[in-house]
């Protein structure tokens, strides 16, 4: 193992498993993340199964045989049509994805990252300036550091990326989320999930393993109505206008009880990704819309290929880093053409705004 002049900033995926693949490299990084917060709820929840592979390769496959989670088995859909069709795991050759404890899945991953002997500061960056081809970071007390070359995993805030490039994006989605418990114990809900389009946007809800309920509203900002997080009312309205989704809510004897919370779930990205001195994984690099259900996937993906990069770069492969940016700027283009294929195929809401920035008839606010 040897000591690298690498920081890996931010926590989450990205920074955990940025961190385990460096490791698992023999180099052992810096890692300048706040400690996760215990219990604390984050939506996206469902691994994709090609998360399989990539978490065997890191040497984590066994964190997702933890009780905590379950198989994503089952799932059902109301898109381009309002029958509700039935789509089981057993058709696909990688096997089911997984629905997560996102919480405990996230806190797993800081633990191995730890236990692998990573450097840990439980601190966030304030800011991050480049100066003659080195990073100073500072702390939110004040102090700082400088390293040679930093991996920025913050996430869309995409801390030090931003220095460096350009942000790209093509729409304002965001979601209203929010957890149900269930009120009549008497009934066993359907461990599923359930993805319903409407004329103003899409919803999404599965069972958890925990046995909560998550439920989620994608719309775009100036199409949700007024107050929304605000006045329970309004959003239990909106619940109620679904065909599908208020009805699992009913029959698997759940109870809306609390008011959503709004968060960003736009597809955007940076570019470049990556440059000498740096490198962006996750969210930091490319979030995606959440109808992909790839978010965690790829940011798994890309930890491992940036450790390879920086490693590879580290040895004389000059074109290392370029090859790494190469290969997240196609996923995003393969992305953003798979993501134009799934939106055109819901033709109900021609009329609908939001369905026309997604089928390109209106230009995307």
């Amino acid at each position: 193992m040897t000591r690298a002049d690498i920081a890996v900033i931010g926590g989450g995926i990205a920074g955990a498993a940025s961190c385990v693949a460096l490791l698992q490299r023999g180099v052992r990084p810096v890692w300048i993340a706040p400690a996760p917060t215990p219990g604390r709820d984050r939506i996206g929840e469902t691994l994709s199964p090609a998360a399989n592979t990539i978490l065997a390769d890191l040497g984590l496959a066994r964190l997702l045989a933890r009780p905590m989670h379950r198989a994503a088995n089952t799932s059902f859909s109301a898109w381009g049509s309002d029958q509700l069709v039935e789509r089981n795991a057993i058709v696909h050759l990688e096997g089911p994805g997984t629905v997560l404890d996102r919480a405990g899945f996230e806190a797993d991953l800081f633990t191995a990252a730890l236990q692998r002997g990573v450097t840990h500061i439980d601190r966030a960056i304030h800011h991050a300036v480049e100066n003659d081809g080195k990073w100073k970071l500072t702390f939110a007390n004040g102090k700082s550091r400088v390293f040679p070359f930093v991996l920025d995993c913050t996430g869309r805030s995409s801390t030090l990326a931003i220095t460096q490039g350009k942000r790209h994006r093509t729409d304002q989605l965001v979601a209203a989320h929010c957890f149900l418990r269930q009120t009549d114990m008497d009934v066993e809900p359907t461990p599923a999930t359930l993805i319903e389009a409407t004329e103003n946007g899409w919803w999404y809800a599965a069972l958890l393993p925990d046995s909560r309920m998550v439920v989620s509203y994608f719309s775009d900002p100036d199409l949700l109505p007024s107050g929304i997080s605000r006045d329970f009312k309004t959003w239990s309205s909106l619940v109620a206008q679904t065909r599908h989704i208020a009805r699992w809510i009913d029959s698997a004897g759940f109870t809306l009880h609390d008011l959503p919370i709004l968060a960003s779930a736009g597809t955007t990205w940076m570019t470049p990704i990556s440059g000498q001195n740096w490198a962006a994984v996750g969210d930091a690099a490319a979030a995606f819309d959440p109808l992909s259900s790839h978010g965690m996937t790829t940011a798994l993906w890309m930890a491992r290929q940036a450790s390879h990069a920086i490693c590879a770069a580290r040895k004389g492969q000059t074109d290392a880093l370029a090859s790494y940016d190469a290969a997240v700027k196609k996923g995003i283009d393969d992305f953003l053409v798979q993501r134009q294929k799934i939106y055109q195929q819901e033709t109900r809401f021609c009329q609908s705004l939001f369905w026309q920035r997604r089928h390109g008839k209106h230009p995307e606010t």
